[in-house]
């Protein structure tokens, strides 16, 4: 029997997460496998975040907080977005859900109708389409250039706008490619989005901490403040502060964009982990010095994956500007064949033949509409990525050239 809805079945398993579980799988059989497939800081949460979560727990904070999030992390998130951002917000206009990916699927929920299109800038994080598919929305693509640093223009912009528009999703700095907006970039974009008062920006910020190169984060909402009541910004504890599992993420927006995602909220999970949200209040409000070295560790890294993938024949990378990604392109191995003789034809068989000959794990750029790449997580020790960028020229020496 099919129980899947016919919505459902044009939505794809995450293909980050599928790698990484292939990963595992060959890992369970004896393999020697570098997982650079899954994006998340490998580092542990700092202690103190871990202490204020233990504590929240002894002390009972235990039960259902509110539906928007408890008041204390309400508080936290205004303070961030003043301190960090230059934004003000009130506990009105602000989210606290199960990740930043809830965040998003929230307001695709509360807001697509059927015919609604949402555009979104190739290559992005795949979730993005398939959260709108699964709502019963459009996602439509914009490809954005290499020479343009993957960022969505103006120009393209306009052009892709049509009646049905409703969304537009910005990813700053970006997963896979690190692209990075400037004030000016962005004010841009806003004069095109000023002419069409029924779109609403996402603005995804998850990755505001780690941007390299000395450059400065702007939020999309600080630099385009006419459009302030019309941009929902996207952001979490994940990744600046190494915590992934504990699943807190948060959005601010306008009032009544946030009255209809927390009706969605109320339905689909409730607030989320109490003692979580605890743990977040430590994170933003505390000591701030793990961010800086995070960043530090992350640009470094960057750094060493850049200079051994432009040092592979096929390989091309740009240095990205924020994340911890290397979004690789490869179209100059295509044709090639492997030592069995089969053909490298496209970026999923070439992310194939390296989990298998090279025994390392990456994402094709496939997954990110955007090919041929793949996609190598940066948030990795030093030794390990060293390590799996010789694995992956060796592998890459063994091919016959087409």
């Amino acid at each position: 029997m099919n129980f899947s809805s016919s919505r459902l079945n044009r939505v794809k398993p995450a293909a980050s997460v599928m790698v990484s579980q292939l990963a595992r799988d060959l890992k369970s059989q004896g393999k020697d496998i570098i997982d650079l497939g899954l994006g998340q800081p490998d580092f542990d949460t700092p202690a103190h975040i871990v202490e204020a979560a233990h504590q929240a727990a002894l002390a009972g904070k235990t039960r259902y907080t509110p539906m928007r999030g408890a008041a204390d992390l309400c508080d936290a998130v205004c303070d961030k977005f003043k301190r960090e951002n230059g934004l003000d917000y009130a506990h009105n206009e602000m989210i606290i859900s199960n990740g930043a990916k809830q965040i998003i699927f929230n307001a695709m929920l509360a807001t697509l109708e059927s015919d609604d299109e949402v555009i979104m800038c190739a290559p992005f994080f795949g979730s993005y389409r398939d959260i709108v598919l699964a709502v019963g929305g459009t996602p439509k693509t914009i490809t954005c250039k290499p020479e343009d640093e993957f960022r969505l223009t103006p120009e393209s912009l306009q052009a892709a706008i049509t009646e049905k528009t409703r969304w537009v999703m910005l990813n700053l700095p970006s997963n896979p490619a690190g692209a990075i907006y400037s004030e000016a970039q962005l004010q841009a974009l806003g004069e095109v989005l000023e002419q069409h008062p029924r779109i609403i920006l996402l603005s995804d910020e998850i990755y505001e901490h780690i941007i390299f190169d000395g450059r400065t984060f702007i939020s999309s909402a600080k630099a385009l403040p006419q459009l302030k009541d019309r941009i929902l910004t996207v952001n979490g504890v994940s990744k600046a502060y190494a915590m992934t599992g504990w699943r807190i993420g948060y959005g601010a927006g306008p009032k009544t964009l946030i009255d209809v995602m927390i009706k969605v909220q109320s339905q689909v999970s409730s607030a989320p982990c109490s003692v979580a949200q605890a743990a977040a209040v430590a994170a933003l409000n505390g000591p701030q010095e793990s961010v800086g070295q995070f960043r530090k560790a992350f640009e470094r890294r960057r750094d060493l994956v850049v200079k051994h993938a432009n040092n592979i024949p096929g390989f091309q990378l740009r240095s990205p500007g924020g994340a911890f990604y290397a979004y690789i392109g490869c179209e100059a191995l295509l044709g090639c064949k492997t030592p069995n003789g089969e053909l490298i034809d496209s970026d999923t068989n070439l992310a194939g033949y390296l989990i298998h000959e090279a025994s390392v794990a990456s994402v094709p750029g496939s997954a990110y509409e955007l090919s041929p790449y793949i996609r190598l997580s940066t948030a990795n020790s030093d030794e390990n990525l060293d390590n799996a960028m010789q694995r992956i020229a060796a592998a890459i020496s063994r091919l016959t050239p087409k």
